[in-house]
């Protein structure tokens, strides 16, 4: 059985799309998941599973929420080594307080096209470096005033995003590798 983490998008905001962590950890283990864990109540999810697809376990879990909460939520799924490799390659952690940090993860990576979009646009001092679905931020005054929200990314690079601070994003990849 291989180790994934899954990221869900916008579930318990501003009290949309409530799901309780114990909950979810159930409808995990139904998928027969094993070793399910949860961590804050934003949807991140570390587990085993003996399949070895990705986007089919997103799917999966997307489809299941679907069918026990009667909403869409959009799921990403990584692998240890995939966020070892979002870890090991921020180009902000020797350079910025880490509080700034944020990782905004891509469905799909974005065309060039919409990459110029982006990169014409006014940011103020916040900056972002993209490698193929991961998009590195440093957001100056915090991501509560940054323009560079998930919205704004999923708007102008035309994918869907969940975004996570580099605390949750290290704390997370502990998690893995203790699993």
């Amino acid at each position: 059985m291989q180790t994934y983490l899954s990221l869900l998008r916008g579930i318990n905001v501003s009290g949309q799309k409530s799901i309780k962590m114990q909950d979810l950890k159930a409808l995990y283990q139904n998928l027969n998941f094993a070793n399910v864990t949860t961590y804050i109540q934003s949807g991140n999810v570390v587990f085993k599973s003996a399949k070895t697809n990705t986007n089919e376990l997103a799917q999966l879990i997307a489809t299941k929420i679907k069918q026990q909460y009667n909403f869409d939520v959009p799921v990403q799924v990584l692998t240890l080594n995939e966020l070892a490799e979002i870890v090991n390659n921020n180009p902000y952690v020797a350079t910025a307080p880490l509080e700034q940090l944020h990782v905004t993860i891509l469905s799909a990576p974005p065309t060039t096209e919409k990459l110029a979009v982006l990169a014409l646009l006014p940011h103020g001092n916040d900056t972002y470096v993209i490698s193929n679905t991961t998009v590195y931020l440093r957001c100056t005054n915090g991501y509560g005033t940054t323009k560079l929200t998930n919205n704004y990314i999923e708007s102008k690079l035309k994918t869907s995003a969940t975004t996570r601070n580099w605390k949750t994003i290290n704390v997370l990849l502990g998690m893995m590798q203790d699993v």
